[in-house]
């Protein structure tokens, strides 16, 4: 038997268990109802029977009064109203129902605002009139509620036809979006790019600029190391060149390709730019050879529109000086990280992208380099399990094969996978670790620096030591606590014991 309703008592919606026996609403309802194959919002919708509003990780339980009219107007207008826009259920939906009956969903209410949105998202997801004339009366109201998502706050493109506010943050082809939360509220508003030109502006300037030196190298490594990548010195020194050259340029596919090839000096077993066959990161069975898949990539055949999407959304976020930074970073390094356009290098560059948004929306001066790899590299399993948990629900979504030779075959449409997602949880993942570069990396960096140049001059003043013996000779003490315990260069064999104590003791005096 058929069930025509939308709303639907449930106590489990796709293994996800419900906090009590309540109706379905909003885009779980219409997820349910239509079958739709798409990833599931983070946060879904119930009307309970009881009288209580409140809300959990997963789910956010509404009163008797908020039901909605048991309409796929009635939940759309709902999931506008409190859950916000997903576009990935919306672009599902629409290709699922014909026009017509979109069509005669909007014309119950063909002013009303949500009628509106529905019918503007309708056009700009299909790219499709719909037999609809345009209203010529009425305010015009904001795509985007900004009390429930960010939204693009300059160039807004307003819509004649449904008088609307295009306030998206991003175009057709690449436009995740971040829901509003108290901690990211909190994040903006510290004003942690305040605390950034604060540090450069109070810090001694020779310090400040050894500083970009000892950061890039230790920022290199830890790019590398994100990744798992074992790399020699030279490789290391000049992809910490190259990150100090972030933000120079606009970001785009010629872009890339040069950034690809500073990473690796030769192209024998590398063919540069978008790659030409399907991907995937994980492992294969070491009897068999079976693919062993941790994340399905965008299929090779989708990459120039999706990247092409990137770049026009990552130009559009730039333009808006309102905008937050950190937010238009996430969309961008993370977007680019689950496309996954190249055949090797997409981890360094996804890192690299980082401190390039970061610097074209004016987060910190451009040359400087700013930590944030090494601080997500610190918190690498929290940061492997974001990329995890996102890859792991549309794994199941991407159908796929093996041939004869072994090589992977996307056999369905998997682009709106990567055009539309929610960032929200990243997002707060990488606010965290700018807000841990901005307290603790950076000052932490210009005080040791600081505390090296006494050490350095106390031992050049007393012992004339060679500058790669003291260097040597410090980094020995770091590592055991600030006791000479390592004959280093031979340097116990010319220093009394009195002297050996000598310099624990300033060791402990400057750094602990």
């Amino acid at each position: 038997m058929v069930n025509h309703y939308l709303s639907v008592l449930k106590n489990d919606f796709q293994g996800r268990p419900t906090p009590e026996l309540a109706y379905l609403a909003g885009y779980g309802a219409i997820i349910n109802h239509y079958n739709l194959k798409t990833p599931i919002p983070h946060i879904l919708s119930l009307v309970s029977t009881k009288h209580r509003k409140y809300e959990n990780e997963l789910w956010r339980v509404f009163t008797p009064r908020h039901m909605p009219v048991d309409t796929l107007i009635g939940h759309l207008t709902f999931a506008m109203k409190y859950e916000g826009i997903e576009l990935g259920v919306l672009k599902a939906l629409f290709t699922h129902v014909t026009g017509d009956v979109i069509i005669h969903e909007i014309l119950k209410e063909p002013t009303g605002q949500y009628s509106r949105k529905v019918w503007f998202l309708y056009e700009w997801l299909l790219d499709q009139k719909l037999d609809i004339p345009d209203i010529h009366t009425g305010n015009y109201v904001e795509l985007v509620d900004e009390t429930l998502q960010y939204s693009l706050n300059a160039n807004v493109q307003n819509s004649m036809r449904h008088r609307i506010r295009n306030n998206l943050p991003g175009v057709k082809d690449f436009c995740p979006m971040i829901r509003r939360t108290t901690l990211i509220d909190k994040f903006i508003t510290s004003g942690l790019a305040q605390q950034v030109k604060k540090i450069i502006d109070h810090a001694d300037p020779v310090l400040l600029a050894r500083s970009c030196t000892t950061l890039g190298f230790q920022e290199s490594n830890s790019t590398f190391a994100t990744g798992e990548i074992q790399v020699k010195d030279s490789k290391t020194e000049r992809w910490s060149r190259i990150l100090r050259q972030a933000g120079n340029l606009p970001v785009s596919k010629e872009e890339l390709i040069r950034l690809q090839n500073s990473l690796f000096h030769t192209a024998r077993f590398l063919t540069p730019g978008y790659r030409t066959d399907e991907s995937f990161v994980g492992d294969r069975d070491r009897r068999y050879g079976t693919i062993l898949p941790k994340h399905l990539p965008a299929k090779a055949h989708d990459l120039d529109q999706l990247m092409d999407g990137l770049f026009q959304t990552c130009e559009v976020l730039e333009r808006d000086a309102e905008f937050d930074g950190v937010l238009a970073t996430t969309l961008i390094a993370f977007g680019f990280i689950f496309i996954h356009p190249l055949d090797d290098g997409n981890g360094r560059i996804h890192q690299y992208l980082m401190h390039h948004v970061l610097a074209r929306k004016k987060f910190f001066v451009k040359e400087m380099i700013f930590p944030i790899s090494s601080t997500i590299l610190a918190r690498i399993n929290e940061y492997d399990e974001l990329l995890r948990h996102h890859s792991h629900e549309r794994l199941g979504l991407v159908d796929w094969t093996t041939g004869a030779d072994d090589q992977l075959a996307i056999t369905n449409d998997t682009i709106d996978l990567y055009r539309y997602f929610d960032a929200t949880l990243l997002a707060e993942f990488l606010y965290g670790c700018v807000q841990e570069t901005v307290e603790k990396k950076l000052p932490d960096e210009l005080a040791y620096l600081d505390k090296y140049d006494r050490m350095k001059h106390y031992l050049d003043n007393h012992f004339e030591m060679p500058d790669r013996l003291i260097a040597n000779l410090v980094m020995a003490l770091n590592h055991s606590g600030g006791t000479l315990t390592r004959n280093v260069d031979g340097v116990l064999n010319k220093l009394t014991e009195q002297e050996v104590e000598m310099i624990e003791q300033k060791y402990a005096e400057i750094f602990i």
